[in-house]
């Protein structure tokens, strides 16, 4: 991987859908930080993808505070990364109609994240928007040349589609776009739900010990690891077997936080119990945890300091997707106008 800062480009973002996890914190933000010391870094909360399923509009503008504060507090700097909204630039909801109308129906309906969500609603509830939402992914990936894009296993085929879409766009009007590449962290990518070991990690699920939120006091992290679903065995090691998920996902989370190898870890766990395994990830949790909430609670008490990093990330962000977005429109015939209508920047 090339590790130039300034000729590789990385793309991400979560949606502001509910409170982030330590599954965000450790297959999102911890490697977005050390990306955005290698790459021209781009981070936006994409609050366009929220509304694919039905929202309260106060929960969203407060979520998308909420998660970028939660990005600045673990680590991001605008500075050194562009962080933004992505509704507060047009052009990826332009982008995205354009893409849309050359993306076949097929493509969209083999996409198993939305068979899956389909098949829990009911057909005449399922918007389009949610059939659309990979193509909106793919204008946000497009739009900025990213070379890289840092998501979870279950995004990946998302990003395949994207891949997709800039070669047929390419090939049908000429080579304008990057084709970007899937990321993945070494450790920590996949974080399993506590009480659900075998599904992962969600800021929807409804358990109460299913997910340890980033704002989660200590008390509470506590509480949700030694509840966290286990076996009736003794060995403590990493383990591809379903019946071991509830140990192998804190072994994932302990690895992850404190950085052993899994070698050294499991040598760490010999001959002890599941109880001081637990005990164990509650301190590396709350060790994790305990400055990132400071500076959260620092960063949400400067007002407005929220919304000027987001309002001078869309500038920047405006500034390349501007180029990216005249360059797609002159090459599909679109009539550049001879001026901009009167009170329009």
């Amino acid at each position: 991987m090339d590790t130039a800062r300034h000729d590789r480009r990385v793309l991400s973002g979560i949606q502001p859908t509910g409170n982030l996890h330590i599954g965000n914190y450790l297959g999102a933000l911890l490697q977005w930080v050390r990306f955005q010391e290698q790459y021209d870094a781009f981070y936006c909360v994409v609050d366009l993808h929220a509304i694919t399923v039905p929202h309260d509009a106060g929960r969203l503008r407060a979520h998308t505070l909420e998660v970028t504060a939660l990005y600045l507090a673990a680590g991001l700097d605008p500075q050194r990364a562009t962080i933004f909204a992505q509704s507060h630039n047009p052009a990826h909801a332009e982008l995205a109609w354009l893409l849309t109308c050359l993306t076949p129906l097929g493509w969209l309906y083999r996409m198993t994240q939305y068979k899956d969500k389909a098949a829990r609603q009911q057909e005449e509830s399922v918007n389009a928007g949610l059939l659309g939402y990979p193509v909106l992914m793919a204008g946000d990936i497009l739009l900025y040349q990213a070379h890289y894009v840092p998501v979870g296993d279950d995004q990946r085929q998302h990003v395949e589609l994207t891949r997709d879409l800039g070669q047929r766009f390419n090939s049908m009007f000429g080579e304008t776009f990057t084709l970007p590449e899937v990321v993945n962290p070494e450790t920590g990518a996949r974080v399993m739900g506590l009480d659900e070991p075998n599904n992962k990690m969600s800021k929807s699920a409804t358990g109460e010990n299913h997910a340890i939120f980033l704002l989660d006091p200590p008390d509470l992290i506590r509480r949700k690891v030694m509840r966290a679903t286990t076996d009736s065995g003794r060995d403590i090691r990493f383990s591809d077997d379903p019946t071991k998920a509830g140990v192998n996902n804190l072994l994932t989370i302990y690895q992850a936080l404190t950085g052993g190898e899994r070698a050294a870890v499991e040598a760490e766990f010999e001959g002890r119990g599941y109880g001081d395994l637990k005990k164990a990830v509650v301190a590396a949790v709350t060790d994790t945890l305990a400055p990132l909430q400071q500076r959260y609670r620092e960063i949400s008490a400067e007002p407005g300091y929220v919304e000027q990093v987001l309002a001078d990330g869309a500038e920047r962000a405006a500034a390349i997707s501007e180029r990216t977005l005249k360059s797609v429109k002159d090459q599909m015939g679109f009539l550049e106008p001879a001026r901009r209508w009167p009170g329009v920047d």
